[in-house]
């Protein structure tokens, strides 16, 4: 979500949090939608429910994001394991988020 269509500014998040020792450095920040931001939490992986497996989230500093999702029509389209766990902890896919990716086409 864009800052400017959030009803909330963005805010740095760590990726790896402080409560699992991640730093407050460049390397380990994003900035985040509010949002987004409160969902991951402090969470670092979630269970795949396809194949069972604790699978981490998608980190936007070292993984490629077009390798993991899609966008069609508006929804985030999970295309790996960590597309499917980081899609589903963070609720990408509500319906006010889907509706507002479809208004950007």
């Amino acid at each position: 979500m864009r800052e400017d269509d959030s009803l909330f500014p963005h805010e740095p998040d760590h990726i790896v949090s402080l409560k699992h020792r991640g730093p407050t450095h460049e390397d380990n920040l994003a900035w985040a939608c509010l949002v987004c931001n409160r969902f991951k939490g402090s969470d670092l992986a979630s269970i795949d429910l396809e194949s069972g497996l604790i699978v981490r989230l998608f980190s936007p500093r070292t993984d490629i994001w077009s390798e993991h999702f899609r966008l069609q029509n508006g929804v985030i389209v999970p295309l790996t394991a960590i597309g499917r766990v980081t899609e589903y902890l963070l609720r990408l896919n509500l319906p006010e988020s889907v509706e507002l990716r479809k208004s950007y086409s």
